[in-house]
Protein backbone atom coordinates (compact mmCIF):
# COMPACT_ATOMS: atom_id res chain seq x y z
CA UNK A 1 0.00 0.00 0.00
CA UNK A 2 2.82 1.99 0.79
CA UNK A 3 4.24 1.95 -2.82
CA UNK A 4 0.65 2.65 -4.33
CA UNK A 5 0.44 5.77 -1.81
CA UNK A 6 3.82 7.43 -2.65
CA UNK A 7 3.71 7.11 -6.60
CA UNK A 8 0.47 8.12 -6.32
CA UNK A 9 1.20 11.52 -4.65
CA UNK A 10 4.24 11.88 -7.20
CA UNK A 11 2.22 11.70 -10.14
CA UNK A 12 -0.55 14.10 -7.96
CA UNK A 13 2.48 16.81 -7.60
CA UNK A 14 3.45 16.43 -11.03
CA UNK A 15 -0.09 16.94 -12.46
CA UNK A 16 -0.19 20.49 -10.73
CA UNK A 17 3.13 21.42 -12.14
CA UNK A 18 1.89 21.09 -15.63
CA UNK A 19 -1.31 22.31 -14.97
CA UNK A 20 0.11 25.29 -13.58
CA UNK A 21 2.62 25.61 -16.31
CA UNK A 22 0.26 24.81 -19.04
CA UNK A 23 -0.84 28.61 -18.08
CA UNK A 24 1.46 30.01 -20.13
CA UNK A 25 0.98 27.86 -23.37
CA UNK A 26 -0.45 30.74 -26.25
CA UNK A 27 1.30 29.60 -29.30
CA UNK A 28 2.11 26.74 -30.89
CA UNK A 29 5.96 27.56 -30.47
CA UNK A 30 4.99 27.48 -26.38
CA UNK A 31 3.69 24.32 -27.14
CA UNK A 32 6.13 22.90 -29.40
CA UNK A 33 9.23 24.34 -28.10
CA UNK A 34 8.46 25.58 -24.62
CA UNK A 35 9.08 29.36 -26.17
CA UNK A 36 12.86 28.34 -27.14
CA UNK A 37 13.70 29.33 -23.23
CA UNK A 38 14.84 26.32 -21.56
CA UNK A 39 18.09 26.61 -19.47
CA UNK A 40 20.62 23.75 -19.50
CA UNK A 41 19.88 22.20 -16.28
CA UNK A 42 16.69 21.25 -17.11
CA UNK A 43 17.26 20.59 -20.95
CA UNK A 44 19.72 17.75 -19.45
CA UNK A 45 17.10 16.25 -17.32
CA UNK A 46 14.18 16.39 -20.43
CA UNK A 47 17.47 14.47 -22.24
CA UNK A 48 18.11 11.81 -19.82
CA UNK A 49 14.69 11.66 -18.85
CA UNK A 50 13.34 11.12 -23.01
CA UNK A 51 15.96 8.41 -23.18
CA UNK A 52 15.59 6.33 -20.32
CA UNK A 53 12.22 5.49 -20.93
CA UNK A 54 10.19 2.10 -20.67
CA UNK A 55 12.41 0.94 -23.18
CA UNK A 56 14.96 1.43 -20.31
CA UNK A 57 13.18 -0.11 -17.59
CA UNK A 58 11.26 -2.97 -19.22
CA UNK A 59 13.02 -3.75 -22.51
CA UNK A 60 16.35 -3.04 -21.58
CA UNK A 61 16.20 -4.82 -18.13
CA UNK A 62 14.37 -7.71 -19.51
CA UNK A 63 17.57 -8.26 -22.07
CA UNK A 64 20.01 -7.55 -19.19
CA UNK A 65 18.25 -10.51 -17.37
CA UNK A 66 18.35 -12.42 -20.23
CA UNK A 67 22.18 -12.01 -21.41
CA UNK A 68 23.70 -10.27 -18.38
CA UNK A 69 26.55 -7.69 -18.93
CA UNK A 70 26.65 -8.52 -22.49
CA UNK A 71 23.76 -6.06 -22.87
CA UNK A 72 25.86 -2.84 -22.56
CA UNK A 73 27.10 -3.40 -25.87
CA UNK A 74 23.10 -2.57 -26.59
CA UNK A 75 23.47 0.92 -24.56
CA UNK A 76 27.14 1.18 -25.84
CA UNK A 77 25.34 2.14 -29.27
CA UNK A 78 23.25 5.12 -27.16
CA UNK A 79 26.46 6.63 -25.25
CA UNK A 80 28.96 6.62 -29.15
CA UNK A 81 25.45 8.31 -31.09
CA UNK A 82 25.41 10.90 -28.00
CA UNK A 83 28.94 11.94 -28.63
CA UNK A 84 28.72 12.42 -32.22
CA UNK A 85 25.19 14.57 -31.32
CA UNK A 86 27.58 16.34 -29.41
CA UNK A 87 29.54 18.13 -32.42
CA UNK A 88 26.48 18.96 -34.39
CA UNK A 89 23.88 19.99 -31.39
CA UNK A 90 24.90 24.37 -31.54
CA UNK A 91 24.12 23.34 -35.49
CA UNK A 92 21.06 21.93 -35.05
CA UNK A 93 20.17 25.05 -32.28
CA UNK A 94 21.61 27.48 -34.81
CA UNK A 95 19.48 26.39 -37.62
CA UNK A 96 16.64 27.16 -35.53
CA UNK A 97 13.72 24.55 -37.16
CA UNK A 98 11.03 23.28 -35.20
CA UNK A 99 11.92 19.68 -35.52
CA UNK A 100 13.82 17.25 -37.57
CA UNK A 101 11.43 16.87 -40.38
CA UNK A 102 12.35 20.84 -41.09
CA UNK A 103 16.15 20.21 -41.50
CA UNK A 104 15.44 17.45 -43.92
CA UNK A 105 13.64 19.45 -45.96
CA UNK A 106 15.70 22.38 -45.93
CA UNK A 107 18.47 19.88 -46.99
CA UNK A 108 16.85 17.88 -49.47
CA UNK A 109 13.14 18.62 -50.40
CA UNK A 110 9.33 18.37 -49.42
CA UNK A 111 9.22 14.58 -50.26
CA UNK A 112 12.18 13.48 -48.45
CA UNK A 113 10.06 15.53 -44.95
CA UNK A 114 7.06 13.84 -46.03
CA UNK A 115 8.46 10.34 -45.94
CA UNK A 116 10.37 11.31 -42.88
CA UNK A 117 7.23 12.30 -41.41
CA UNK A 118 6.17 9.08 -41.92
CA UNK A 119 8.66 7.44 -40.68
CA UNK A 120 8.59 8.87 -37.53
CA UNK A 121 5.16 8.59 -37.13
CA UNK A 122 5.12 4.95 -37.49
CA UNK A 123 8.24 4.07 -35.18
CA UNK A 124 6.91 7.16 -32.35
CA UNK A 125 3.49 5.28 -32.58
CA UNK A 126 5.39 1.83 -31.46
CA UNK A 127 7.32 3.71 -28.81
CA UNK A 128 4.17 5.52 -27.43
CA UNK A 129 2.71 2.13 -27.52
CA UNK A 130 4.91 0.04 -25.71
CA UNK A 131 5.14 3.45 -22.78
CA UNK A 132 1.18 2.19 -22.36
CA UNK A 133 1.96 -1.31 -22.02
CA UNK A 134 4.86 -0.71 -19.44
CA UNK A 135 2.53 1.60 -17.67
CA UNK A 136 -0.04 -1.38 -17.29
CA UNK A 137 2.44 -4.24 -16.15
CA UNK A 138 3.53 -1.35 -13.52
CA UNK A 139 0.28 -0.61 -12.41
CA UNK A 140 -0.34 -4.64 -12.27
CA UNK A 141 2.48 -4.67 -9.69
CA UNK A 142 1.87 -2.15 -8.09
CA UNK A 143 -1.97 -2.74 -7.33
CA UNK A 144 -0.51 -6.31 -7.06
CA UNK A 145 -2.94 -7.63 -9.48
CA UNK A 146 -5.84 -5.62 -7.82
CA UNK A 147 -5.88 -4.24 -11.18
CA UNK A 148 -5.05 -6.06 -14.38
CA UNK A 149 -2.38 -5.40 -17.43
CA UNK A 150 -5.36 -4.78 -19.48
CA UNK A 151 -6.61 -1.89 -17.07
CA UNK A 152 -3.65 -0.47 -16.47
CA UNK A 153 -2.65 0.07 -19.76
CA UNK A 154 -6.00 1.71 -20.61
CA UNK A 155 -5.06 4.05 -17.65
CA UNK A 156 -1.89 4.73 -18.23
CA UNK A 157 -2.71 5.65 -22.09
CA UNK A 158 -5.54 7.97 -20.65
CA UNK A 159 -2.92 9.71 -18.29
CA UNK A 160 -0.14 10.18 -21.03
CA UNK A 161 -2.56 12.05 -23.49
CA UNK A 162 -4.18 13.99 -21.37
CA UNK A 163 -1.08 15.36 -20.15
CA UNK A 164 0.35 15.53 -23.07
CA UNK A 165 -2.47 17.25 -24.89
CA UNK A 166 -2.65 19.81 -21.66
CA UNK A 167 0.62 21.34 -21.63
CA UNK A 168 2.59 20.09 -24.65
CA UNK A 169 6.72 20.42 -24.43
CA UNK A 170 6.02 23.14 -21.48
CA UNK A 171 4.92 20.07 -19.57
CA UNK A 172 7.68 18.01 -20.56
CA UNK A 173 10.88 20.13 -19.70
CA UNK A 174 9.29 21.04 -16.44
CA UNK A 175 8.59 17.95 -14.79
CA UNK A 176 11.62 16.37 -16.09
CA UNK A 177 14.28 17.23 -13.91
CA UNK A 178 12.44 16.31 -11.11
CA UNK A 179 11.97 13.22 -12.88
CA UNK A 180 15.64 12.95 -13.28
CA UNK A 181 16.78 13.06 -10.15
CA UNK A 182 14.14 10.66 -8.31
CA UNK A 183 15.17 8.28 -11.45
CA UNK A 184 18.85 9.03 -10.55
CA UNK A 185 18.16 8.55 -6.43
CA UNK A 186 16.17 5.56 -6.59
CA UNK A 187 18.37 3.43 -8.99
CA UNK A 188 21.87 4.26 -7.11
CA UNK A 189 20.27 3.02 -4.06
CA UNK A 190 18.40 0.72 -5.23
CA UNK A 191 21.80 -1.53 -6.48
CA UNK A 192 23.77 -1.56 -2.91
CA UNK A 193 20.49 -2.82 -1.47
CA UNK A 194 19.19 -5.80 -3.58
CA UNK A 195 22.94 -6.72 -3.26
CA UNK A 196 23.24 -6.61 0.35
CA UNK A 197 19.74 -8.24 0.54
CA UNK A 198 21.20 -10.93 -1.47
CA UNK A 199 24.21 -11.83 0.53
CA UNK A 200 26.50 -9.47 -1.10
CA UNK A 201 28.26 -9.80 -4.45
CA UNK A 202 29.88 -12.69 -3.60
CA UNK A 203 26.56 -14.65 -3.51
CA UNK A 204 25.25 -12.91 -6.69
CA UNK A 205 28.30 -13.89 -8.83
CA UNK A 206 28.52 -17.46 -7.21
CA UNK A 207 24.82 -17.99 -8.12
CA UNK A 208 25.17 -16.78 -11.61
CA UNK A 209 28.21 -18.84 -12.46
CA UNK A 210 26.16 -21.90 -11.40
CA UNK A 211 23.50 -21.52 -13.56
CA UNK A 212 25.32 -19.56 -16.53
CA UNK A 213 28.43 -17.96 -16.72
CA UNK A 214 28.13 -16.07 -19.59
CA UNK A 215 25.86 -13.36 -17.98
CA UNK A 216 28.93 -12.01 -15.82
CA UNK A 217 30.81 -11.36 -19.11
CA UNK A 218 30.97 -8.32 -21.83
CA UNK A 219 32.07 -10.65 -24.40
CA UNK A 220 31.18 -14.05 -24.08
CA UNK A 221 28.51 -16.03 -24.86
CA UNK A 222 27.20 -14.90 -28.56
CA UNK A 223 28.43 -14.40 -32.19
CA UNK A 224 30.63 -11.23 -33.74
CA UNK A 225 27.58 -10.39 -35.29
CA UNK A 226 25.23 -10.10 -32.56
CA UNK A 227 27.34 -7.46 -30.76
CA UNK A 228 26.98 -5.53 -33.91
CA UNK A 229 23.01 -6.33 -34.07
CA UNK A 230 22.59 -5.11 -31.09
CA UNK A 231 24.80 -2.04 -30.58
CA UNK A 232 23.18 -0.63 -34.10
CA UNK A 233 20.07 0.30 -32.94
CA UNK A 234 20.60 2.22 -30.51
CA UNK A 235 23.28 4.21 -32.50
CA UNK A 236 21.48 4.96 -35.10
CA UNK A 237 18.29 5.72 -33.27
CA UNK A 238 19.83 8.01 -31.06
CA UNK A 239 21.70 10.15 -34.06
CA UNK A 240 18.14 10.55 -35.64
CA UNK A 241 16.10 11.09 -32.63
CA UNK A 242 13.66 13.86 -33.38
CA UNK A 243 12.35 14.63 -29.79
CA UNK A 244 16.03 15.13 -28.89
CA UNK A 245 16.06 17.29 -32.16
CA UNK A 246 13.30 18.90 -31.10
CA UNK A 247 14.81 19.50 -27.47
CA UNK A 248 17.80 21.64 -29.48
CA UNK A 249 15.53 23.65 -30.33
CA UNK A 250 13.92 24.49 -27.35
CA UNK A 251 17.74 25.44 -25.55
CA UNK A 252 17.80 29.16 -25.23
CA UNK A 253 21.08 29.40 -27.10
CA UNK A 254 23.27 26.88 -29.22
CA UNK A 255 25.75 26.94 -26.31
CA UNK A 256 23.10 25.88 -23.98
CA UNK A 257 22.79 23.04 -26.35
CA UNK A 258 26.16 21.67 -26.53
CA UNK A 259 26.41 21.78 -22.68
CA UNK A 260 23.26 19.46 -22.55
CA UNK A 261 24.31 16.86 -24.87
CA UNK A 262 27.32 16.29 -22.41
CA UNK A 263 24.94 16.51 -19.32
CA UNK A 264 22.67 13.90 -21.18
CA UNK A 265 25.92 11.60 -21.94
CA UNK A 266 27.06 11.56 -18.22
CA UNK A 267 23.36 11.04 -16.76
CA UNK A 268 22.92 8.02 -19.63
CA UNK A 269 25.96 6.14 -18.99
CA UNK A 270 25.56 6.09 -15.40
CA UNK A 271 21.49 5.17 -15.38
CA UNK A 272 21.93 2.62 -17.77
CA UNK A 273 24.90 0.83 -16.34
CA UNK A 274 23.37 1.11 -12.69
CA UNK A 275 19.95 -0.61 -14.68
CA UNK A 276 21.71 -3.32 -16.40
CA UNK A 277 23.45 -4.38 -13.63
CA UNK A 278 20.81 -4.32 -10.77
CA UNK A 279 18.96 -6.26 -13.71
CA UNK A 280 21.84 -8.78 -13.65
CA UNK A 281 21.54 -8.91 -9.91
CA UNK A 282 17.75 -9.72 -10.02
CA UNK A 283 18.93 -12.84 -12.74
CA UNK A 284 21.08 -14.36 -9.22
CA UNK A 285 18.36 -13.25 -7.00
CA UNK A 286 15.31 -14.93 -9.02
CA UNK A 287 17.35 -18.16 -10.33
CA UNK A 288 15.21 -20.37 -9.01
CA UNK A 289 12.08 -18.73 -9.45
CA UNK A 290 9.61 -20.44 -11.55
CA UNK A 291 7.81 -17.26 -12.70
CA UNK A 292 10.47 -16.03 -14.73
CA UNK A 293 11.71 -19.55 -16.89
CA UNK A 294 9.56 -21.52 -19.24
CA UNK A 295 9.57 -25.56 -18.79
CA UNK A 296 12.48 -25.83 -21.21
CA UNK A 297 14.62 -23.85 -18.83
CA UNK A 298 14.68 -20.72 -21.23
CA UNK A 299 14.14 -17.20 -20.07
CA UNK A 300 10.62 -15.97 -19.81
CA UNK A 301 10.77 -12.93 -22.03
CA UNK A 302 7.87 -10.57 -20.87
CA UNK A 303 8.42 -11.59 -17.05
CA UNK A 304 11.92 -10.34 -17.21
CA UNK A 305 11.27 -7.04 -18.54
CA UNK A 306 9.36 -6.70 -15.34
CA UNK A 307 12.67 -7.70 -13.00
CA UNK A 308 13.58 -4.17 -11.82
CA UNK A 309 10.24 -3.28 -10.61
CA UNK A 310 9.57 -6.98 -8.98
CA UNK A 311 13.17 -5.86 -6.87
CA UNK A 312 11.47 -2.91 -5.94
CA UNK A 313 8.29 -4.48 -5.15
CA UNK A 314 9.56 -7.60 -3.47
CA UNK A 315 13.33 -7.70 -2.52
CA UNK A 316 13.68 -3.76 -1.46
CA UNK A 317 12.94 -1.89 1.99
CA UNK A 318 9.65 -0.09 1.32
CA UNK A 319 11.36 3.38 1.22
CA UNK A 320 13.85 2.28 -1.45
CA UNK A 321 10.98 0.05 -3.33
CA UNK A 322 8.72 3.41 -3.05
CA UNK A 323 11.04 5.61 -4.51
CA UNK A 324 11.72 3.54 -7.53
CA UNK A 325 8.40 3.08 -8.22
CA UNK A 326 8.23 6.90 -8.33
CA UNK A 327 10.82 6.81 -10.58
CA UNK A 328 9.35 3.91 -12.67
CA UNK A 329 6.25 6.30 -12.63
CA UNK A 330 7.99 9.65 -13.75
CA UNK A 331 9.61 7.28 -16.54
CA UNK A 332 6.61 5.62 -18.12
CA UNK A 333 5.06 9.52 -18.42
CA UNK A 334 7.45 11.50 -19.43
CA UNK A 335 8.92 9.17 -22.42
CA UNK A 336 5.62 8.72 -23.60
CA UNK A 337 4.89 12.48 -23.41
CA UNK A 338 7.92 13.25 -25.36
CA UNK A 339 6.95 10.51 -28.01
CA UNK A 340 3.42 11.71 -28.33
CA UNK A 341 4.47 15.15 -28.68
CA UNK A 342 6.86 14.91 -31.41
CA UNK A 343 4.81 12.41 -33.53
CA UNK A 344 1.97 14.51 -32.94
CA UNK A 345 3.97 17.74 -33.88
CA UNK A 346 5.48 15.58 -37.31
CA UNK A 347 1.64 15.12 -37.64
CA UNK A 348 -0.19 18.44 -37.42
CA UNK A 349 2.48 20.60 -38.87
CA UNK A 350 3.96 18.46 -41.72
CA UNK A 351 0.46 16.77 -43.13
CA UNK A 352 -2.47 18.37 -41.56
CA UNK A 353 -1.43 22.19 -41.78
CA UNK A 354 0.63 21.47 -44.55
CA UNK A 355 -1.62 20.15 -47.07
CA UNK A 356 -5.63 20.61 -45.44
CA UNK A 357 -5.77 23.45 -42.87
CA UNK A 358 -3.50 26.13 -44.72
CA UNK A 359 -2.65 29.63 -43.00
CA UNK A 360 -4.44 28.88 -39.61
CA UNK A 361 -4.34 30.79 -36.48
CA UNK A 362 -2.48 30.26 -33.45
CA UNK A 363 -5.73 29.12 -31.55
CA UNK A 364 -6.30 26.73 -34.62
CA UNK A 365 -2.99 25.14 -34.65
CA UNK A 366 -2.86 24.88 -31.01
CA UNK A 367 -6.28 22.77 -31.41
CA UNK A 368 -4.84 20.82 -34.38
CA UNK A 369 -1.88 19.47 -31.91
CA UNK A 370 -4.12 18.64 -29.38
CA UNK A 371 -6.84 16.47 -31.06
CA UNK A 372 -3.79 15.28 -33.02
CA UNK A 373 -2.13 13.76 -29.69
CA UNK A 374 -5.66 11.90 -28.72
CA UNK A 375 -6.02 10.64 -32.19
CA UNK A 376 -2.59 9.43 -32.33
CA UNK A 377 -2.33 8.26 -28.81
CA UNK A 378 -5.68 5.63 -29.73
CA UNK A 379 -3.76 4.22 -33.13
CA UNK A 380 -0.77 3.69 -30.60
CA UNK A 381 -2.72 2.09 -28.37
CA UNK A 382 -3.79 -0.53 -30.81
CA UNK A 383 -0.53 -1.08 -32.36
CA UNK A 384 0.35 -2.21 -28.56
CA UNK A 385 -1.78 -4.88 -29.00
CA UNK A 386 -0.37 -6.67 -31.61
CA UNK A 387 3.16 -7.27 -29.94
CA UNK A 388 3.55 -8.88 -26.81
CA UNK A 389 7.02 -8.00 -25.82
CA UNK A 390 8.27 -4.01 -25.07
CA UNK A 391 12.20 -5.01 -26.29
CA UNK A 392 10.83 -6.33 -29.75
CA UNK A 393 8.98 -2.98 -30.13
CA UNK A 394 11.95 -1.27 -29.36
CA UNK A 395 13.97 -3.00 -31.49
CA UNK A 396 12.15 -2.82 -34.71
CA UNK A 397 10.46 1.08 -34.00
CA UNK A 398 14.42 2.17 -32.99
CA UNK A 399 15.60 0.79 -36.64
CA UNK A 400 12.75 1.74 -38.45
CA UNK A 401 13.84 5.27 -37.29
CA UNK A 402 17.61 5.06 -37.11
CA UNK A 403 18.05 3.35 -40.52
CA UNK A 404 15.55 5.73 -42.49
CA UNK A 405 17.00 8.71 -40.84
CA UNK A 406 20.15 8.45 -39.18
CA UNK A 407 21.92 8.23 -43.16
CA UNK A 408 20.06 10.74 -44.95
CA UNK A 409 20.37 13.31 -41.53
CA UNK A 410 24.49 12.74 -41.08
CA UNK A 411 25.05 13.24 -44.55
CA UNK A 412 23.20 17.00 -44.29
CA UNK A 413 26.22 18.00 -41.55
CA UNK A 414 29.15 15.54 -42.87
CA UNK A 415 28.99 15.21 -46.75
CA UNK A 416 28.34 18.00 -49.25
CA UNK A 417 28.18 16.10 -52.11
CA UNK A 418 24.89 14.03 -50.78
CA UNK A 419 21.72 15.27 -53.15
CA UNK A 420 18.17 15.58 -52.60
CA UNK A 421 17.47 12.62 -54.87
CA UNK A 422 19.96 9.84 -52.66
CA UNK A 423 18.34 11.53 -49.14
CA UNK A 424 14.65 10.39 -50.42
CA UNK A 425 16.37 7.40 -51.15
CA UNK A 426 18.02 6.49 -48.14
CA UNK A 427 14.87 7.66 -46.58
CA UNK A 428 12.66 5.36 -48.27
CA UNK A 429 14.87 2.21 -48.67
CA UNK A 430 15.29 2.45 -44.61
CA UNK A 431 11.69 2.43 -44.19
CA UNK A 432 10.78 -0.65 -46.55
CA UNK A 433 13.42 -3.00 -44.82
CA UNK A 434 12.27 -3.00 -41.67
CA UNK A 435 8.75 -3.38 -42.82
CA UNK A 436 9.82 -6.05 -45.64
CA UNK A 437 11.72 -7.98 -42.98
CA UNK A 438 9.12 -7.97 -40.20
CA UNK A 439 6.30 -8.32 -42.46
CA UNK A 440 7.93 -11.98 -43.68
CA UNK A 441 9.10 -12.78 -39.80
CA UNK A 442 5.35 -12.52 -39.25
CA UNK A 443 4.56 -15.01 -42.03
CA UNK A 444 6.32 -18.06 -39.99
CA UNK A 445 7.88 -19.26 -43.74
CA UNK A 446 11.27 -20.12 -43.82
CA UNK A 447 12.96 -18.58 -46.91
CA UNK A 448 15.97 -17.14 -47.99
CA UNK A 449 15.66 -13.37 -49.86
CA UNK A 450 18.83 -11.27 -50.48
CA UNK A 451 21.50 -13.23 -48.48
CA UNK A 452 18.52 -13.15 -45.58
CA UNK A 453 17.37 -16.38 -44.16
CA UNK A 454 13.64 -15.85 -42.58
CA UNK A 455 12.33 -16.02 -39.58
CA UNK A 456 14.88 -13.49 -39.58
CA UNK A 457 16.03 -12.10 -35.49
CA UNK A 458 14.48 -9.02 -35.45
CA UNK A 459 17.69 -8.04 -32.96
CA UNK A 460 19.54 -7.99 -35.73
CA UNK A 461 17.02 -6.51 -38.05
CA UNK A 462 19.39 -3.22 -37.74
CA UNK A 463 22.21 -4.66 -40.03
CA UNK A 464 20.19 -5.65 -43.39
CA UNK A 465 18.03 -2.18 -42.89
CA UNK A 466 21.22 0.10 -42.34
CA UNK A 467 23.22 -1.31 -44.90
CA UNK A 468 20.61 -1.34 -47.65
CA UNK A 469 19.94 2.72 -46.72
CA UNK A 470 23.67 3.94 -47.01
CA UNK A 471 23.63 1.55 -50.31
CA UNK A 472 20.71 3.95 -51.34
CA UNK A 473 22.04 6.93 -50.05
CA UNK A 474 25.85 6.82 -51.36
CA UNK A 475 24.99 5.16 -54.70
CA UNK A 476 22.14 7.44 -55.91
CA UNK A 477 24.27 11.02 -55.12
CA UNK A 478 27.18 9.77 -56.80
CA UNK A 479 24.40 9.20 -60.09
CA UNK A 480 22.51 12.62 -59.89
CA UNK A 481 23.62 15.96 -59.98
CA UNK A 482 25.46 17.79 -56.83
CA UNK A 483 23.30 20.34 -54.99
CA UNK A 484 23.99 23.87 -55.26
CA UNK A 485 26.20 25.58 -52.65
CA UNK A 486 23.44 27.57 -51.15
CA UNK A 487 21.68 24.44 -50.32
CA UNK A 488 24.86 22.72 -47.90
CA UNK A 489 26.71 25.76 -47.22
CA UNK A 490 23.82 26.73 -43.92
CA UNK A 491 24.65 23.35 -42.29
CA UNK A 492 28.37 23.57 -42.42
CA UNK A 493 28.53 27.20 -41.17
CA UNK A 494 31.79 27.35 -38.47
CA UNK A 495 30.16 28.11 -35.09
Amino acid sequence: MTHLIVTLSYILILIVVIVYKSRSVKTEEDFVLAGRGVPVYLLVGTLVTTWIGSGSLFGTAGLSFQVGFSELWFSLGAWIGILVVYFIAARVRKISQYTLTDILEKRYAPMARLLGTITIIVAYLIIAGYQFKGGGRFIAILTEGSISVDQGTFITFLVVITITALAGMVSIVSIDIFNGIIMILAIFLAVPFAISGFGGWDNVVSTINEVSPNHLSLFEGHEPVWYIGIMLPTLILLLSESSVYQKFSSAKDAQSAKKAVMGMFIGVVVIEFLMCLLAVVGFAIYAHDPRFFLSDGSVNAPMSEEIILRIGFEQLPLFIGSLLFAGGAAIILSTGNTFLMVTSTNFSRDIIEKFFIKDASEKTKLIIQRVSIGFLGLIAFLIMTQFEEILEMAFISYTMIGAALAPPLLATFFWKRVTKEGGIASILTGMLSVVIIEVLNRTGVEMDLLLISFPFDSKLIAIPALIASIVALVGVSLLTKPSPEEVWKPFFDEE
